[in-house]
């Protein structure tokens, strides 16, 4: 005698009080440009991380440590670092700027924010002259060695992000992102406020410690 044994279909053959097995509810959606940002950040995260354990760690274990104030302009540097974060808050109205669709707004704010970045850069670039024109090389000792690889990487973070928002500049000129499309701003603003984060918990270990 033969018998025919039928696949068992949970969403057919359950009891009617219980859902189908595979019912699940995975909430909102996730931006794939969103979550490459931040996959992104995180590795960054994690690099800047090593480096600035490395010069911890370094200073620490050294007998002697030169003061910041005797070696580096700290005014100079603290006015650039309230021109980055200034900065940070220009981007944040550019964001607000593209959800409400208004492309001047957008524009205007981006621009300050690119202004902004680019005077960090050019202070930076401006304070290395100096000290390499007093002698103070990156192999001069483990101090300059320091100093030049954390801020030097930096700086070329800061120079990704500036080319980075001029290219969102000119997509928002040519009318790319609108009221419901700025995801591209929003990305750019994510990069721009890790830059800047970044640059605050270097100026406090490097330069006041």
């Amino acid at each position: 005698m033969s018998q025919t044994i039928a696949a068992f279909d949970p969403a057919v053959d359950a009891p009617a009080h219980h859902h189908p097995v595979y019912d699940y509810d995975s909430g909102p959606p996730v931006a794939r440009g969103k979550f490459a940002i931040w996959l992104f950040l995180a590795t960054e995260i994690m690099f800047f991380s090593g480096l600035i354990g490395a010069y911890v760690v370094l200073r620490t274990g050294a007998g002697s440590w030169p003061n910041p104030e005797e070696r580096l302009a700290v005014p100079i540097t603290a006015l650039n670092t309230f021109i980055l974060i200034t900065s940070s808050w220009l981007m944040v109205r550019a964001l607000l700027a593209s959800k409400t669709g208004d492309r001047t707004a957008v524009l205007k704010w981006l621009g300050a924010t690119i202004i902004g970045g680019a005077v960090f850069v050019g202070i930076q670039v401006y304070e290395y002259f100096e000290l390499i024109h007093h002698g103070n090389f990156p192999n001069g000792d483990i101090f300059w060695s320091t100093f030049y690889t954390m801020t030097g990487f930096h700086g070329t973070h800061v120079i990704v992000g500036l080319i980075w928002l001029i290219a969102v500049w000119f997509a928002t000129w040519r009318g790319h992102y609108t009221k419901e499309n700025n995801l591209g701003i929003e990305l750019a603003g994510l990069y721009w406020h890790f830059v800047d984060l970044v640059w605050v918990l270097l100026f406090t270990v490097v330069y006041l410690f």
